[in-house]
């Protein structure tokens, strides 16, 4: 298998999402093991944690690099009281993780969504997105809820997304620089 070194300047795709309306389903029936807990004013090396468990194979650096160019803007994100962070837990330790961002008038941001590499394909994804969107909703000002994701992030989560009921509303073509080898 080839590898593509860290440090190579890469091309990808982010495209951002909307929803619009506020869906007709309940938050999903999660299995039984599996328990959501919602962080009150947690520390910036929990999020931090979670962010890399869940993100480092799909090239999540930014929130590392703002944490060492400017780590009050990055505490201030953290803990600031509309953003919120709710980690699903099974067996003691965390399956994944959602963050919502409800600081603009209006609107939620899914800012993260994911599950640790243990935990891809064990069913949980769905159900947790669902819950996750459901959150987002439950607030009343909500006319709208956003979201982003690129073609660094798990190959399903585009789709998924959009059976959701998200809906691309436009895409940007980039590149960065590899934190982590990559497979080619």
């Amino acid at each position: 298998m080839s590898v593509i070194p860290a440090g190579t300047e890469v091309p990808f795709t982010m495209t951002y999402l909307e929803m619009a309306e506020r869906p007709s389903w309940e938050p999903a029936k999660l299995p039984g093991d599996l328990r959501l807990e919602r962080a009150i004013d947690p520390p910036v090396w929990y999020f931090l944690a979670l962010y890399g468990a869940v993100g480092r194979e799909y090239e999540w650096q930014d929130r590392f690099d703002q944490a060492e160019a400017d780590p009050a803007a990055l505490q201030a994100f953290v803990r600031h009281p509309d953003v919120v962070i709710w980690t699903a837990l099974k067996h003691g330790w965390p399956q994944g993780f959602f963050m919502l961002d409800w600081r603009q008038p209006g609107k939620c941001d899914l800012a993260y969504f994911g599950l640790v590499p243990q935990a891809v394909g064990a069913g949980l994804g769905r159900p947790l997105l669902q819950t996750a969107i459901a959150t987002g909703w439950a607030r009343d000002t909500v006319e709208k809820m956003t979201l982003n994701t690129c073609t660094f992030d798990h190959p399903a989560a585009l789709q998924l997304y959009q059976k959701m009921g998200f809906v691309p509303v436009r895409t940007e073509q980039k590149t960065r620089a590899l934190a982590y080898d990559r497979p080619a």
